[in-house]
């Protein structure tokens, strides 16, 4: 059969100008014209058609397009990618709409309406991953450590869990908590590891118990026994000893649905003092 531009139109439910468009681009090429120099199209065109329209409607862009309809590409291959796109906007739409939902409730002030309107153009990853890239730069070593520290906001977060994701976000544009975590990272590589804050965890949290002072003889020996050099133990101390530290990782577990983290603020600011005496 041949067909005219507008009986194309009526079989696909394309207007004219639309099937016109499509054919002066080469993607519905005529098999002939008639004797008034008209265009005519085949059945493979009206089926070749079909498929450019299905495929519009489905929101590829003309150049996939051309690329499926001339054999270029394999609409399987070209599907999966699309549907892995569609699911990280579709992810990223739940988000906007846990925000502004969480913004209406909370009745934010105009700063922290800016603040959520930006997050709310954001992947929960895109804008963490900026904070630790930053500071702990691409170290293979700390990838474990990136690792924990990657809130994972669910798609139907709970309030508690966005005004969490709110206030980490806030934490992550920080740049003097960057430079502070980067300083932390810093001792890590310097061999002021995970380990240390363990040994001072359990040295430190019998003395509190007993309530040693951190200013006496068995206090002193409590400092010795961590086989650090004093020095050493002020300088991790002042970046450790930082509550926006502690703060991250409580609105981390909050985020990420893990228990509450034990504090070591006390055990912290008691080793503080000791080193001080």
């Amino acid at each position: 059969m041949r067909y005219s531009i507008g009986d194309l139109a009526r079989r696909t439910g394309l207007t004219i100008k639309a099937v016109r468009f499509y054919s002066d681009h080469g993607l519905v090429p005529p098999s002939g014209r008639n004797t008034a120099g008209h265009r005519r199209y085949d059945d493979a065109a009206l089926a070749r058609l079909d498929l450019v329209r299905t495929l519009r409607e489905l929101g590829l862009g003309l150049a996939v397009i051309r690329r499926i309809v001339d054999g270029e590409a394999i609409v399987a291959d070209v599907a999966a990618r699309h549907a892995e796109a569609l699911e990280t906007e579709i992810r990223v739409l739940r988000l906007r709409q846990a925000v502004w939902t969480a913004v209406a409730a909370r009745g934010s002030t105009t700063e922290e309406t800016r603040l959520v309107h930006e997050l709310a153009r954001l992947s929960e990853m895109e804008c963490v991953a900026d904070f630790l890239a930053e500071a702990l730069g691409d170290r293979p070593e700390l990838a474990g450590i990136a690792r924990t520290l990657t809130p994972e906001l669910p798609e139907d977060p709970s309030p508690g869990q966005l005004d969490a994701w709110i206030e980490l976000a806030g934490l992550t544009r920080d740049a003097d908590f960057r430079a502070a975590v980067r300083r932390l990272a810093d001792q890590h590589e310097g061999g002021l590891r995970r380990d240390l804050a363990d040994a001072v965890r359990d040295a430190v949290t019998p003395a509190l118990v007993a309530g040693i002072d951190p200013g006496s003889p068995q206090a002193a020996a409590i400092v010795d026994g961590l086989g650090r050099d004093p020095a050493e133990l002020r300088n991790w101390l002042g970046v450790v000893h930082d509550p926006r530290r502690e703060r991250y990782l409580e609105l981390l577990a909050v985020i990420n649905g893990w228990a509450a983290p034990e504090s070591l603020t006390p055990v912290l600011a008691w080793l503080t003092a000791a080193v001080a005496s």
